[in-house]
Protein backbone atom coordinates (compact mmCIF):
# COMPACT_ATOMS: atom_id res chain seq x y z
CA UNK A 1 0.00 0.00 0.00
CA UNK A 2 1.45 3.38 -0.99
CA UNK A 3 2.08 6.19 1.48
CA UNK A 4 -0.88 8.20 0.19
CA UNK A 5 -3.30 5.31 0.69
CA UNK A 6 -1.94 4.60 4.17
CA UNK A 7 -2.32 8.26 5.11
CA UNK A 8 -5.87 8.42 3.76
CA UNK A 9 -6.88 5.20 5.49
CA UNK A 10 -5.32 6.26 8.80
CA UNK A 11 -7.04 9.64 8.63
CA UNK A 12 -10.37 8.03 7.78
CA UNK A 13 -10.08 5.53 10.62
CA UNK A 14 -9.11 8.28 13.06
CA UNK A 15 -12.03 10.45 11.96
CA UNK A 16 -14.43 7.54 12.27
CA UNK A 17 -13.18 6.53 15.71
CA UNK A 18 -12.95 9.99 17.25
CA UNK A 19 -15.84 11.72 15.49
CA UNK A 20 -19.50 10.99 16.01
CA UNK A 21 -21.20 8.91 13.33
CA UNK A 22 -22.50 11.30 10.71
CA UNK A 23 -25.20 9.06 9.34
CA UNK A 24 -26.50 5.84 10.90
CA UNK A 25 -28.88 4.48 8.31
CA UNK A 26 -31.94 2.26 8.46
CA UNK A 27 -31.11 1.00 11.96
CA UNK A 28 -28.74 -1.56 10.43
CA UNK A 29 -25.75 -0.26 12.35
CA UNK A 30 -23.89 0.97 9.24
CA UNK A 31 -22.54 4.52 9.56
CA UNK A 32 -21.26 6.46 6.55
CA UNK A 33 -19.04 9.54 6.96
CA UNK A 34 -19.58 12.03 5.33
CA UNK A 35 -23.32 11.48 5.25
CA UNK A 36 -23.75 12.83 1.71
CA UNK A 37 -20.51 12.35 -0.24
CA UNK A 38 -19.90 13.78 -3.69
CA UNK A 39 -18.92 11.45 -6.55
CA UNK A 40 -15.19 10.66 -6.50
CA UNK A 41 -14.71 11.32 -2.78
CA UNK A 42 -13.71 8.91 -0.03
CA UNK A 43 -16.12 7.71 2.64
CA UNK A 44 -15.57 5.96 5.93
CA UNK A 45 -17.81 3.06 6.88
CA UNK A 46 -18.29 1.98 10.49
CA UNK A 47 -20.22 -1.05 11.71
CA UNK A 48 -20.73 -1.49 15.45
CA UNK A 49 -21.05 -4.81 17.31
CA UNK A 50 -19.63 -6.85 14.49
CA UNK A 51 -18.81 -10.50 15.15
CA UNK A 52 -16.03 -12.31 13.38
CA UNK A 53 -12.56 -11.24 12.33
CA UNK A 54 -13.31 -9.68 8.94
CA UNK A 55 -15.98 -7.53 7.36
CA UNK A 56 -16.52 -6.48 3.74
CA UNK A 57 -18.87 -3.77 2.48
CA UNK A 58 -20.20 -3.46 -1.03
CA UNK A 59 -22.35 -0.98 -2.89
CA UNK A 60 -23.04 0.05 -6.47
CA UNK A 61 -21.86 3.52 -5.44
CA UNK A 62 -18.35 2.34 -4.51
CA UNK A 63 -15.43 1.66 -6.85
CA UNK A 64 -15.04 -1.80 -5.30
CA UNK A 65 -15.47 -3.77 -2.11
CA UNK A 66 -14.46 -1.98 1.08
CA UNK A 67 -12.56 -4.08 3.61
CA UNK A 68 -13.33 -3.21 7.21
CA UNK A 69 -10.90 -3.86 10.06
CA UNK A 70 -11.50 -4.05 13.82
CA UNK A 71 -11.06 -0.72 15.55
CA UNK A 72 -11.22 -0.19 19.28
CA UNK A 73 -12.67 -2.14 22.18
CA UNK A 74 -16.34 -1.72 21.13
CA UNK A 75 -15.93 -4.40 18.42
CA UNK A 76 -16.60 -1.85 15.68
CA UNK A 77 -15.22 -2.41 12.21
CA UNK A 78 -14.01 0.59 10.18
CA UNK A 79 -12.87 0.98 6.58
CA UNK A 80 -12.49 3.57 3.86
CA UNK A 81 -13.72 3.41 0.28
CA UNK A 82 -14.18 5.66 -2.71
CA UNK A 83 -17.43 6.66 -4.36
CA UNK A 84 -17.29 6.16 -8.14
CA UNK A 85 -16.68 9.45 -9.95
CA UNK A 86 -19.49 8.56 -12.38
CA UNK A 87 -22.08 7.86 -9.67
CA UNK A 88 -25.33 9.79 -10.13
CA UNK A 89 -26.83 11.57 -7.11
CA UNK A 90 -29.25 9.46 -5.09
CA UNK A 91 -29.54 6.76 -2.43
CA UNK A 92 -27.57 3.52 -2.82
CA UNK A 93 -27.79 0.35 -0.75
CA UNK A 94 -24.73 -0.68 1.28
CA UNK A 95 -24.41 -4.32 2.30
CA UNK A 96 -21.84 -5.31 4.92
CA UNK A 97 -20.92 -8.95 5.44
CA UNK A 98 -19.86 -9.07 9.08
CA UNK A 99 -18.75 -12.58 10.03
CA UNK A 100 -21.82 -14.68 9.26
CA UNK A 101 -24.33 -11.82 9.51
CA UNK A 102 -25.30 -9.23 6.93
CA UNK A 103 -25.89 -5.59 7.79
CA UNK A 104 -27.57 -3.18 5.42
CA UNK A 105 -27.70 0.57 5.13
CA UNK A 106 -27.77 3.28 2.54
CA UNK A 107 -25.42 5.98 1.35
CA UNK A 108 -26.85 9.11 -0.23
CA UNK A 109 -24.56 10.46 -2.94
CA UNK A 110 -24.81 14.22 -3.40
CA UNK A 111 -24.13 16.49 -6.33
CA UNK A 112 -20.69 16.55 -7.87
CA UNK A 113 -18.67 19.55 -6.74
CA UNK A 114 -17.83 21.92 -9.59
CA UNK A 115 -14.18 21.81 -10.63
CA UNK A 116 -12.30 25.07 -10.62
CA UNK A 117 -11.38 26.27 -14.08
CA UNK A 118 -7.80 26.13 -15.26
CA UNK A 119 -5.95 29.45 -15.16
CA UNK A 120 -5.59 31.20 -18.51
CA UNK A 121 -1.81 31.27 -18.24
CA UNK A 122 0.71 29.38 -16.15
CA UNK A 123 0.75 30.48 -12.53
CA UNK A 124 4.38 29.59 -11.88
CA UNK A 125 6.16 28.71 -15.12
CA UNK A 126 9.24 26.54 -14.92
CA UNK A 127 12.59 28.04 -15.88
CA UNK A 128 13.35 25.12 -18.17
CA UNK A 129 16.55 24.39 -20.02
CA UNK A 130 19.93 24.43 -18.39
CA UNK A 131 18.61 24.24 -14.84
CA UNK A 132 19.33 27.56 -13.17
CA UNK A 133 21.18 28.85 -16.24
CA UNK A 134 17.93 29.63 -18.09
CA UNK A 135 17.69 33.02 -16.40
CA UNK A 136 21.26 33.87 -17.37
CA UNK A 137 20.81 32.67 -20.95
CA UNK A 138 17.76 34.88 -21.36
CA UNK A 139 19.88 38.06 -21.19
CA UNK A 140 21.93 39.12 -24.19
CA UNK A 141 25.59 38.31 -23.47
CA UNK A 142 26.84 40.91 -25.94
CA UNK A 143 25.09 43.68 -24.03
CA UNK A 144 27.41 43.19 -21.04
CA UNK A 145 30.98 43.34 -22.40
CA UNK A 146 34.00 43.68 -20.10
CA UNK A 147 34.82 47.30 -19.39
CA UNK A 148 38.09 49.13 -18.78
CA UNK A 149 38.23 47.99 -15.15
CA UNK A 150 38.15 44.34 -16.20
CA UNK A 151 40.92 44.92 -18.74
CA UNK A 152 43.19 46.65 -16.21
CA UNK A 153 42.65 43.91 -13.60
CA UNK A 154 43.43 41.22 -16.19
CA UNK A 155 46.67 42.98 -17.25
CA UNK A 156 47.79 43.42 -13.60
CA UNK A 157 47.19 39.73 -12.85
CA UNK A 158 49.09 38.69 -16.00
CA UNK A 159 52.00 40.97 -14.99
CA UNK A 160 52.10 39.50 -11.45
CA UNK A 161 52.16 35.99 -12.91
CA UNK A 162 55.01 36.91 -15.27
CA UNK A 163 57.07 38.42 -12.43
CA UNK A 164 56.47 35.33 -10.27
CA UNK A 165 57.68 33.02 -13.05
CA UNK A 166 60.75 35.20 -13.72
CA UNK A 167 61.72 35.29 -10.00
CA UNK A 168 61.33 31.56 -9.65
CA UNK A 169 63.48 30.93 -12.73
CA UNK A 170 66.18 33.33 -11.44
CA UNK A 171 66.23 31.54 -8.09
CA UNK A 172 66.76 28.17 -9.75
CA UNK A 173 69.63 29.49 -11.84
CA UNK A 174 71.36 30.99 -8.80
CA UNK A 175 71.19 27.66 -6.96
CA UNK A 176 72.45 25.78 -9.95
CA UNK A 177 69.39 23.61 -10.36
CA UNK A 178 68.28 24.05 -13.90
Amino acid sequence: MGPLKVTLCAGAVLAAVLGPPAHAVDGGGVSVTPSSPAPGTYVTLRVADCTGSTAVAGSAAFTGDVRLAPSGPDSAFVGSGRVRPTTQPGAYAVRVRCGTADRTGTVTVGEKAPRPGAPASPVAPVAAGGGGAARLAATDARAETPGTAHTVIGLVLAGVAAVAVALRSARRRSRGTD
